[in-house]
């Protein structure tokens, strides 16, 4: 038995647990498969590891001694983190054009250089002032990591293996917020080279980032349609782009005014927009470090006591809600995947969302039930990023709809929490927060009530191609036929393209619906209905 060979087993034990590899892969897809998860979802986990642990080093910092030598008293710290997000949002949705664009194998680790470069440079600030310009480039510069690499693995999966894939990209998040608190909890007592603990915090986190974009400049592949990664063969180059087209996935359209109006006339952008928002700022006081970590800091022993935990304690123990979203994440992947559907995990998530912010809202509760709350916001953050998934399925047929918006939930989310903590969670206010949780709590509520609508749009849009596949002879229901796949796939592809002709709603042009170079077995089998329905458009 060779040293690996438990090992093996193990990947193998997890993999049937899991459905990580559906049963019906071949073993050409699936060793294909296994590349990607490597060179593609794992490059894009570090990055966007990388990218959180630089982002969460200033609020262990903040509670570590920067507060105190930089003189960040009163709501210093949230300009900081406004300044951090102006950056951060100026470039968001024009870098997503530009990585449809240009090589991302390159852009994305240039970027990551950037960032790492500046985190470095904030171990040497000597005031308030030069925290605030280098937190802004360093969000600058960051810019391209999240809804850049969100966009890339996006582009590569299946949407059976989204979900899982998803999930693991978006543990990344806390996994960086729960590390750069552990380093700063190690950290506590070192005074060497002349640096105190807050400003080696920043030294370790640039040391970690700048190896992940070496890896990322040898390793990345771009999009399947683009890549000229030598890790591939040609063979893996096009069936890695044959089989997100069977999926209903297209290849680029190219930039043009043409865009603007699709995106503004589909229902998923101003839906998965406003949702992403609300789901991922409701729990703002579970999950953005500060609100809990304050909270932890101000509890006493006993009234007027000393603090009842030590920085160090604070640093560690602030990382549970980063913790539990986690196992979260993937269980809602595992769940949405195998169900095929998202709605119903959001809505869980939802609940659990609304809940926390009401009882934070009370506040006047235990020690244990305030603590409970604090957890519910971060288990419901992990099936939060189900909306990305939603989102990339349902414009699966448009590249680049699909990467505005995603760009744009990312980019307006920039911008409401550079504006929201200003006003609802003032540091003054801490550890209450009482605007902050109301404001959640209301977002909690509005949240629950987009998820049906998002439903509502999906189904008709199903409900109308079906009419579509069944006036063409084939019910795509009836059985599993290559004519019923084909229909299928068209029928969840082309969502949102809509006109009503002599009461019967189909697609704008049967020509665009099915392209001929697509050569299905449906279109072939199905000339002489193709063509009088072709013939009925005009």
């Amino acid at each position: 038995m060779g040293v690996f060979t438990p090992f093996k087993k193990f990947l193998a034990w997890l993999d049937v647990v899991t459905g990580w590899y559906p049963a019906e892969m071949s073993m050409e897809e699936r060793n294909l498969v296994r590349k990607i998860d490597v060179m593609v979802l794992g490059y894009c986990c570090l990055a966007f590891f990388t990218k959180y642990l630089d982002i969460s080093a200033l609020s262990n910092a903040y509670i570590s001694g920067m507060k105190d030598d930089l003189d960040l008293y009163g709501n210093r710290l949230n300009y900081v983190n406004a300044v951090y997000q102006v950056g951060y949002c100026m470039f968001q949705i024009p870098s997503n054009i530009i990585i449809t664009r240009l090589p991302s194998q390159y852009y994305l680790p240039t970027a990551e250089v950037m960032w790492g470069v500046f985190t470095l440079g904030t171990a040497f600030v000597k005031n308030y002032n030069q925290l605030l310009a280098l937190r802004f480039f360093v969000g600058f510069s960051a810019t391209a990591c999240y809804v850049g690499c969100l966009h890339i693995v996006n582009c590569w999966y299946k949407k059976v293996e989204l979900g899982r894939r998803n999930a693991i990209y978006f543990s990344a998040m806390p996994l960086g917020t729960m590390i750069a608190g552990y380093i700063q909890g190690a950290l506590i007592n070192v005074h060497t080279g002349g640096l105190k603990p807050w400003q080696w915090l920043f030294v370790v986190c640039a040391i970690i980032t700048i190896p992940v974009a070496v890896f990322g400049y040898f390793f990345f592949p771009d999009v399947p349609e683009k890549t000229t990664s030598r890790w591939f063969t040609e063979r893996e180059k096009k069936l890695a782009f044959e089989r997100l087209q069977g999926d209903g996935f297209e290849r680029s359209k190219g930039l043009s005014w043409k865009l603007v109006g699709r995106v503004m006339k589909a229902w998923q952008f101003w839906t998965f927009v406003w949702m992403g928002n609300l789901f991922w700022l409701a729990p703002y006081g579970g999950v953005a470090g500060t609100p809990f970590q304050l909270w932890l800091q101000g509890l006493k022993q006993y009234p007027g006591g000393p603090a009842k935990y030590s920085t160090d304690t604070v640093n560690n123990l602030g990382t549970v809600t980063s913790v539990v979203s986690i196992p979260a994440a993937l269980l809602a992947a595992v769940y949405s995947d195998w169900r095929r559907k998202r709605w119903d995990m959001m809505l869980f998530a939802g609940i659990l969302m609304l809940v926390g912010n009401v009882m934070l809202v009370v506040w006047d509760l235990s020690f244990s039930a305030l603590f409970a709350a604090f957890m519910l916001l971060g288990i419901s953050n992990g099936p939060a990023n189900l909306v990305v998934v939603w989102a990339a399925e349902t414009f699966a047929h448009d590249l680049e709809a699909r990467a505005i918006t995603l760009a744009t939930i990312n980019a307006t989310n920039c911008a409401l929490y550079l504006v929201i903590p200003l006003g609802a969670w003032q540091i003054q206010d801490a550890p209450r927060f009482f605007a902050g949780y109301t404001t959640s709590l209301v977002m909690s509520a509005v949240q629950i009530v987009l998820i049906p609508v998002a439903v509502f749009f999906q189904r008709r849009d199903e409900k109308k191609f079906r009419e579509l596949a069944i006036m063409a002879g084939i019910d795509p229901l009836a059985d599993a036929s290559e004519a019923s796949v084909e229909i299928d796939r068209e029928i969840k592809k082309h969502g949102g393209e809509i006109v009503v002709t002599n009461s019967v709603e189909i697609p704008t042009s049967l020509s665009e619906a099915y392209p001929i170079e697509h050569e299905s077995d449906y279109r072939l089998q199905h000339v002489k209905e193709f063509e009088s329905l072709e013939k009925g458009l005009h």
